[in-house]
C-alpha cells in the first residue's frame, strides 16, 4: 500500500467522520428547532390567553364603569325628582286656606302646652293674626303671648318662660320627619 492510499484512506475516514458528525449536529439542530418551536407556541398560546384575559379584564372594568356611571345619573335624577316633590309639597302646605293653619296652631299649642306650660309661640307673618285669634279664643292658651313674625313655612315655635326651653313645632319639622320615614317607600312606588 502506497502512500496515496493511505491518504486516501485517511481522506476517507476523515470525510466519513465529517459526515458523520454533520449528521449528528443535524439532529441535534432538529432537536433544538423542534423544542424551541414548541417552547415558542406555548409562549404564543400564554400570551395569547393572558392578552385575551386583560382584554377581558378591561371590557368588564369599562362596562363596569358605564354601568355605575349610569346608575349614578339615575340617582341624580331620582333625587332631584324627589326633592321637586319635596318642595312641591312645601309650597301647597304653605299655600293652604287659612282654616288649615288656625287649626294646626290650635292642635300645636294643645301638644306645646303638654311640655311647656306658658311661653311665647312664633310663627309665620301670614299665622299671626290667626294664632292671636286661636289664644283668644280659647282660655287654656292664655298663657301663650305671640311674639314676633319668623321665617318658617308654617306652624309654631315654642319658647318656654325664661327661654329655657324650645320647640319646633314648624310645618318643615314635621314634613322632615315624615320624609325621612317615609322616603324609602316614596321612592319605592315613584321608581319601582
Amino acid at each position: 500500500m502506497g502512500l496515496e492510499a493511505v491518504v486516501e484512506e485517511i481522506r476517507e475516514n476523515g470525510r466519513k467522520e465529517a459526515d458523520r458528525i454533520r449528521q449528528e449536529s443535524k439532529q441535534e439542530v432538529d432537536l433544538v428547532l423542534t423544542a424551541a418551536s414548541k417552547r415558542a407556541g406555548e409562549i404564543k398560546l400564554a400570551a395569547e390567553e393572558e392578552v385575551a384575559k386583560q382584554a377581558t379584564h378591561l371590557v368588564s372594568q369599562d362596562v363596569s364603569a358605564a354601568n355605575l356611571l349610569v346608575k349614578r345619573e339615575l340617582l341624580n335624577t331620582q333625587k332631584a325628582l324627589l326633592d321637586q316633590v319635596y318642595e312641591t309639597t312645601r309650597s301647597e302646605i304653605a299655600s293652604l286656606p287659612e282654616s288649615f293653619h288656625r287649626e294646626a296652631i290650635k292642635k300645636l299649642l294643645t301638644e306645646a302646652k303638654k311640655e311647656i306650660p306658658s311661653g311665647t309661640i312664633y310663627c309665620t307673618a301670614r299665622d299671626v293674626a290667626a294664632a292671636k285669634a286661636v289664644i283668644a279664643e280659647h282660655p287654656e292658651f292664655a298663657v301663650f303671648a305671640v311674639g314676633a313674625p319668623v321665617a318658617i313655612d308654617g306652624g309654631l315655635l315654642i319658647e318656654g318662660a325664661g327661654a329655657e326651653l324650645q320647640i319646633d313645632y314648624s310645618y318643615r319639622t314635621f314634613l322632615m320627619k315624615v320624609w325621612e320615614s317615609g322616603l324609602k317607600d316614596a321612592s319605592d312606588i315613584l321608581f319601582g
